[in-house]
């Protein structure tokens, strides 16, 4: 699943990128108003952290444009500022919620989260698809109610499938959601990652669509 950093901050962008690397997070980052702007139009992307002192194009102006383009996903703001009528003035520019500096990594993570499964659709913090289950808070799958390890790549693969249950995705879709650039669609490599979830889900909920892609029931 992907989703676009907009932190001018560099040490803290930094910490960022690799607290939602770490939870199956692919990141796109940009350190300026103006690139954030074009990515958020351009990119798929489930949905955008942004800071209000962006440089070039402020924050505000970078959530208003992207309403104004049709663009729906959810925008976590990150704000030093406290005052009520600056967090009006950003929910108005059509943000879905807010963080003030300084903050609790956990808690954007969370809060990202939540943001994520509403959009989605999902009320439930836990995803089901027959004996497989994902604990959305905790970054968590259990099979049978036994902890399934996962690699990142292999966890980033059944997270995207367990968010679009019953529906058919292609190699390039899947791809693009599980690297950051440069997927090949030619590549084994998906071959190779949805092979090894097969083997330790250890039952037939991932079904092969030849020519189409891939697609996670309960149901043949």
């Amino acid at each position: 699943m992907r989703l676009l950093l907009a932190e001018d901050d560099t040490v803290l962008a930094d910490r960022l990128r690799t607290l939602l690397e770490e939870a199956g997070y692919v990141v796109l980052h940009s350190t300026d108003g103006s690139d954030a702007e074009y990515q958020g139009q351009v990119e798929d992307v489930a949905a955008a952290v942004v800071d209000l002192g962006l440089p070039g194009l402020d924050g505000l102006s970078v959530i208003e444009r992207w309403r104004q383009a049709g663009r729906t996903f959810p925008v976590l703001v990150l704000t030093a500022r406290s005052r009520w009528h600056d967090k009006l003035a950003g929910f108005d520019a059509g943000a879905d919620d807010f963080l003030t500096k300084p903050f609790q990594p956990e808690e954007l993570l969370l809060r990202l989260r939540a943001l994520i499964r509403r959009s989605a659709g999902h009320a439930s913090p836990r995803l089901s698809c027959g004996p497989l289950q994902l604990d959305v808070n905790a970054a968590r799958f259990e099979l049978d109610g036994v902890p399934l390890a996962l690699s990142p790549q292999e966890y980033r693969i059944l997270s995207y499938f367990m968010h679009h249950p019953d529906v058919v995705i292609s190699r390039s879709r899947l791809g693009e959601h599980v690297y950051e650039a440069g997927f090949d669609p030619d590549s084994n490599t998906l071959d190779v990652l949805i092979g090894r979830i097969r083997r330790k889900l250890g039952s037939e909920l991932i079904h092969t669509h030849r020519g189409q892609g891939f697609r996670l029931s309960a149901q043949p």
